[in-house]
Formats: C-alpha cells, sequence, structure tokens
C-alpha cells in the first residue's frame, strides 16, 4: 500500500507553489469553507526564519526573556519568517489554509517559582493589538497573509476571549491554591461572602445585559480582592484590560458547572464576557485584524468556557466585518474539548452559542479508537448519525474542522502506539496512513497537525506534543522514534519524500478533484463492532454520482459484500483495488488488504 501511495503522490501532489502564478484573491476568498484543507501550526516550533528575534527584543535570561532551546517549555525561536520561508512545503502537501496558534504578544514567562513557563504558544495574551516580538511585526504579519493568499492558500487566526495573561492577583486565597468562589457564596453584592459589607447596590446580576446594569458594578471584590502587581498596573492593551471590574475574579476553574464558564482557566485571568464592554471590546479587537489584514477565519479557544450570549453577539459582527472586506465565506470555528464520541455536545454550542462550527472532537475519537483497534467501527454509524443535531442539520457538519490529533492532547501516532506496543515499524506505518485516508476523505473539513506528515509520534500532550520542525535542542524530542522515517527531531525535518506527506498529497488531490469528498452528503454501509470494515458512500452534491470509500481497521484482509445505489453501474479506482462492476445490481463485492483503504467513484 505504501508503494501505491507513493506512486499517486507523484502522479497527483501539485507542482511547488512557486511555480505556479500568483492565486487570484477573489477566487480563493470564493471558496466556500468545505473546500479546504488545513494545516496546524505553532509557529515558535516550525521554523526560524530571524534569529535577530529568538529573544523577542528583551534582555536577561530565559524568566526574563521566555527563550531557551533546549526546554520544551520556552520559546525555540520559530517566527513568521520561518512560515513564510516555507509556505511551499505546506502548499505542496495540499493544505489550502494555514491555521496558526495564537500570534498575539504574551507575557513572555509566568508560573510559580521554579515551576515557570514561556508563552510560546500563544495563549498568554498581553497585548491583543500586537504582533509577539518572538515571532514578527504586524508588518511581517501582513507580509506572510499576502504570501499565503498569493499560493492560494486561507490564513485562520486563533483567538481567545476566554482570559488573558495572568496578571491579576488576589489579596487572599493562595494557601488554598485560590479555590473558586461561587456565586451561591460570594454574590455580587457582597464583598468577600454574603456576610460581607453590601456592595454594587443596583446591579441585577450578570445575566442582564442592560450597559445601565453593568454601570453599577464598581466593587470587584465581591469573591476575591483583585490586586495589580506593582509595575503591571498598564502590562495589557487595549488599556481596559487592565481594570480588574472586566473580569470574574473567582479563583481557579474546577472545570465542573458554573465553574467552567467564571473561573480562571489555569491561572489566567477570566474575563467577564457578560459585560457588554468587554463583547464591544473584543469585537473592535479582532474586527480590526480582519480590517487590517484580510484574514479568512477564526479557531476559537476556550469556546465553550465563555458565555453563549457572548457569542451570539460576537460571531455575526465578524461576518459581517468580514463580508464588509470582501470576504464571504469567513470560518469560525470553537474549540469545545470533549474526549468523546458525544456530537449532541458538541451540537448544542451550534445551537446555544451560534457558533458555525466547532472543532469535531467526536471524529478524533472515533477515528483514534478505531485505527488503534481498541474498539470497531461501530461509532463512526453513531458519529454520522449525529450530524442532523447540528443547527443546519448534515450540511453544517460538512463544515466541522476533523483532526487526528493536536497540541493539547497529543498526537495521532502516539495514541496508535501506545495502543500496539507490540507492533512493528510497518504496522504502526500503515495504520497511521490508515487514519490520515479516513481524514482526507469522510465529511468535514480535514486539519492536518503540522510534523504529523513527518511521522512526529510525541510522548504525551501538551509540551510533549510541540515538537520543533527545524533541528531541535529538546531531549525528550529527540529520542523519539519518528514513523515512516529514520531521522530524528535533531535534524530539520520537512522532507517531501516522507511516505506521509506524500499520502497526504495524493489524497489532497483526489480531494480536489472529487466534489463528494468535500461536499457530498454521507451514507453509512457497513461497520463492524470488532476491528474490521467501515464502508461508506458520498454523493456528489450536484449529479448524484457515488463514491464509495472503505474501511479495514483490522490487521487481516477481509472481503465483504457491500450495498450501493441501485444506479451505479461500474466504479473506477481513485484508490486503492476496486472492483470494475457491482456483482449485482445494488451490491458490489470487495476486498480489502490489512490496514487497507479504497475509493471507489460510480462511472459516468
Amino acid at each position: 500500500m505504501i508503494r501505491t501511495l507513493a506512486s499517486l503522490a507523484l502522479l497527483l501532489a501539485p507542482l511547488p507553489a512557486a511555480a505556479q502564478p500568483a492565486a487570484d484573491i477573489a477566487a480563493v476568498r470564493a471558496r466556500a469553507p468545505t473546500d479546504e484543507l488545513v494545516y496546524f501550526v505553532l509557529p515558535d516550533r516550525f521554523e526560524n526564519g530571524d534569529r535577530a528575534n529568538d529573544k523577542g527584543g528583551l534582555k536577561g535570561d530565559r524568566l526574563q526573556t521566555g527563550y531557551d532551546p533546549s526546554a520544551k517549555g520556552f520559546y525555540h525561536g520559530g517566527d513568521l519568517a520561518g512560515l513564510t520561508k516555507r509556505l511551499d512545503y505546506i502548499a505542496g502537501l495540499g493544505a489550502t489554509a494555514i491555521w496558526f496558534a495564537p500570534i498575539f504578544k504574551n507575557k513572555p514567562v509566568q508560573g510559580p517559582k521554579g515551576d515557570e513557563s514561556a508563552g510560546y504558544h500563544g495563549y498568554w495574551v498581553a497585548d491583543f493589538t500586537a504582533v509577539d516580538p518572538h515571532f514578527g511585526t504586524n508588518a511581517e504579519f501582513k507580509a506572510f497573509v499576502e504570501a499565503a493568499h498569493a499560493r492560494g492558500m486561507k490564513v485562520y487566526m486563533d483567538i481567545i476571549t476566554n482570559h488573558t495573561a495572568d496578571v491579576i492577583r488576589y489579596a487572599d486565597g493562595e494557601a488554598a491554591g485560590y479555590k473558586y468562589r461561587s456565586l451561591a457564596d460570594y454574590p455580587y453584592s457582597r464583598a468577600g461572602g454574603v456576610d460581607g459589607r453590601p456592595i454594587n447596590p443596583g446591579f441585577l446580576g450578570d445575566h442582564v445585559a442592560d450597559p445601565e446594569n453593568w454601570a453599577k458594578l464598581t466593587d470587584p471584590a465581591f469573591a476575591y480582592t483583585p490586586v495589580l502587581p506593582k509595575g503591571e498596573e498598564k502590562a495589557k492593551t487595549p488599556a481596559w484590560l487592565n481594570d480588574p471590574i472586566y473580569y470574574h475574579n473567582r479563583g481557579n476553574s474546577d472545570w465542573v458547572g458554573e465553574s467552567a464558564l467564571y473561573g480562571d482557566f489555569a491561572g489566567l485571568d477570566d474575563l467577564a464576557t457578560e459585560n457588554p464592554k468587554v463583547v464591544e471590546g473584543f469585537i473592535d479587537i479582532y474586527g480590526r485584524w480582519i480590517d487590517d489584514f484580510g484574514i479568512d477565519g477564526f479557531r476559537i479557544d476556550t469556546a465553550k468556557h465563555v458565555n453563549p450570549e457572548f457569542w451570539q453577539a460576537f460571531v455575526p459582527a465578524m461576518q459581517a466585518r468580514a463580508k464588509a472586506k470582501g470576504i464571504p465565506h469567513f470560518h469560525i470555528f470553537g474549540e469545545v474539548y470533549i474526549d468523546a464520541v458525544d456530537p449532541g455536545a458538541l451540537a448544542w454550542h451550534s445551537h446555544a452559542a451560534g457558533l458555525p462550527a466547532v472543532l469535531d472532537f467526536a471524529f478524533a475519537r472515533a477515528t483514534i479508537d478505531a485505527v488503534s483497534g481498541t474498539k470497531g467501527t461501530a461509532d463512526f454509524a453513531r458519529l454520522f448519525d449525529g450530524d442532523l443535531l447540528y443547527k443546519g442539520g448534515a450540511k453544517a457538519a460538512l463544515e466541522l474542522p476533523t483532526f487526528l490529533g493536536n497540541h493539547d492532547m497529543g498526537r495521532f501516532a502516539m495514541f496508535v502506539k501506545q495502543a500496539n506496543p507490540a507492533a512493528s515499524e510497518a504496522e504502526l506505518l500503515q495504520r497511521v496512513m490508515l487514519g490520515h485516508a479516513m481524514l482526507l476523505t469522510l465529511r468535514g473539513v480535514p486539519v492536518i497537525y503540522y510534523g504529523d506528515e513527518q511521522g512526529f509520534v510525541s510522548d504525551g500532550g501538551d509540551q510533549l506534543a510541540r515538537e520543533d520542525m527545524f533541528a531541535s535542542q529538546v531531549a525528550a524530542y529527540n529520542d523519539n522514534d519518528l514513523i515512516g522515517s529514520g531521522a530524528t527531531t535533531a535534524t530539520a525535518n520537512f522532507d517531501t519524500g516522507h511516505p506521509l506527506y506524500r499520502q497526504i498529497a495524493a489524497l489532497a488531490a483526489i480531494r480536489r478533484q472529487v466534489p463528494a469528498l468535500s461536499r457530498g452528503r454521507t451514507l453509512v454501509r457497513a461497520f463492524s463492532d470488532k476491528p474490521g470494515l467501515l464502508a461508506v458512500s458520498r454523493f456528489d452534491p450536484d449529479t448524484g454520482r457515488e463514491v464509495l470509500l472503505a474501511y479495514n481497521t483490522s490487521a487481516k484482509p477481509l472481503a465483504a459484500a457491500i450495498a450501493i445505489d441501485m444506479k451505479s453501474t461500474g466504479f473506477t479506482t481513485l484508490h486503492g483495488d476496486c472492483p470494475a462492476a457491482p456483482a449485482a445490481p445494488g451490491s458490489l463485492h470487495l476486498s480489502l488488504p490489512a490496514f487497507g483503504a479504497i475509493i471507489c467513484q460510480a462511472s459516468e
């Protein structure tokens, strides 16, 4: 199978982007989100294009600059110049959109003494209006967007409204770890608990969004007493973010119930997104990034930790801002981290919050379990049945970004390897390729996590899953055996001949040529409660032409009869080995090798 995929890649992979004429920006923006293949990258870990900005213009050791390329929790030197330099590599993979972790200016270092780390990942924002100097400048970001657009690629920014960097301190509660203080025990109407002095007279609660109501909330010491450390009174931009009145100030979230919305996310300053001034402030902040840079979409971090009413105002405002800029298909998708095949829980946010799409964690879990062999393929039937639960139904589900692993949960290859510790290198590669075949052909907008195309494995989630693409100095990365390659992360990994890179490029080319794979209806034909067969038909949205997809998640070959459309009287092989004709009208007999996949298109 590997040789076949490599051959397909040679035939179907696009020419290097530099050899193609500059794309028409209007044509790029005319593409629907369903037509994209997204490449997700952490800029700090991708490529160092300008060593002069490695320390972000700061002086001192790593606790001042945040820079230590030998430590997995600090800046390593990747930047916008490096991303721009490697755009042809990304485009050659077949990616048509690039989503990158936040590039806003972060607090360089934070954390308790002895356990500090840096904001290399971008999620500790101090200035929402500027690019972090470790990554470059606003002018360099504009040049990056223009370079991506010239290659026909869209640019998706990763944004945060739930929290800022950890600046606010509390006058008490350190001994108890700043335990969450609830609305019931610490109402807005009393200072420090129900027995405290009366404060905020006339405030009717955070569910009343009227500005006049919120003007009566003047004392933020209802739960904890917030304190701005000396020297950090003006640490945040825009300036309104420095006022504690715009934060919940209730202590650390325990991720359950009320605290999931009101609590500090691992100590980060949790914004009172119910406050209309906060809503207006973020609409202005992110609207300016659309106005000034012409970006094409937002991935929203920690979306489920923000009250739904915020998104009901924010999303339409961003869509309107984008349309005014000539961007008709501005793709907005939220992170709703639910590690289960639970489409209903994800779909709730499309109704209650009005999020147009969410990252499809249910798809990730179903694929990890099936390809790892820990479960059968039956969860896919439940997954696709759940598409009707989204606002807009199955058509809306086509815009869900699907993925196999990420920077928080860990890499897909890691899950496969953990479930199969005795598997050979060849088997691990076959399983990982099978997962990518599913990702590129089943419904949704496929997202490739940077490094997966080079066989990166990771030892865990979070920092352990954020390896360097350029030569790494991190021992915990460099001791990993990469899948499909004899290389390690101690050397740069931009090998366009890697079997996974070539497979993804080949399947991306097929996906571009076959509308059923990006916009087609899904009909599950067969599944199993044990490792084995999954068969799905997808249909061309204009002609109704059938494309049959079949996958074998077991370690043994299989053969099966599959129901097909009665109108499908012959098939062309797009990938794998497809029968030329049905065994009888409505029935196709197919054979699949271990960990095999086929794409069979009905003849016209």
